[in-house]
């Protein structure tokens, strides 16, 4: 077994994907609220795209150490779980399209039901959609949009902001993450 730790500068160049990327998320979220509906779909598909592509760089900067190291090309393939890669070039696939008409209510057609990833598709737009109904939201995504909230207008420096285009209850929570990335003054003797 492997115990060598990931080598220094490999592990700051993650570290800032990684860091790139939570930015580039939290702006999705950002431009899915109301104040933003000029915008929301060039930007959000921007965003997205964004940062799938910055971690897909960081995913592929490790494959090219670990390569680089001697790791089989067969285990490398294994942990880099290509087959579960779409490619975006190609657009939106039936099952996106399936998944879409669940959230939006819409039936789907009869050939569209014949493939099961449709189906599953369908069902999980579907629950998606009852569940943006629900006037209490999953604590735990809560948590994390107000993490990427709070982070966001703490590095802005627009803190005050954040009640101008998100829910009371997020403003809060995402000013109380942002009030919690203060930096301490050092303690004087």
């Amino acid at each position: 077994m492997n115990t060598t730790p990931m080598p220094e500068p490999l592990r700051r160049a993650i570290h800032h994907l990684v860091s790139e990327g939570v930015q580039n998320c939290q702006e999705v979220l950002r431009y899915t609220e109301p104040d933003q509906a000029h915008t929301w779909k060039r930007m959000t598909l921007y965003r997205a795209t964004d940062a799938a592509d910055t971690m897909n760089m960081a995913a592929l900067l490790i494959a090219a150490y670990c390569e680089s190291t001697g790791m089989a090309a067969d285990t490398l393939q294994s942990y880099l779980q290509a087959g579960q890669q779409e490619l975006r070039s190609a657009g939106p696939q039936e099952e996106d399209r399936a998944h879409v008409a669940g959230l939006m209510g819409e039936a789907l057609s009869y050939e569209a039901m014949r493939a099961p990833a449709n189906r599953m598709r369908h069902g999980r737009g579907q629950r998606q959609a009852e569940q943006a109904q629900a006037p209490e939201d999953d604590p735990q995504k809560l948590f994390t949009e107000a993490v990427l909230h709070g982070l966001k207008a703490k590095l802005c420096d627009e803190v005050d902001a954040l009640d101008t285009y998100l829910p009371p209850q997020m403003a809060t929570m995402a000013r109380r993450v942002a009030e919690a990335l203060e930096v301490p003054e050092p303690a004087t003797a």
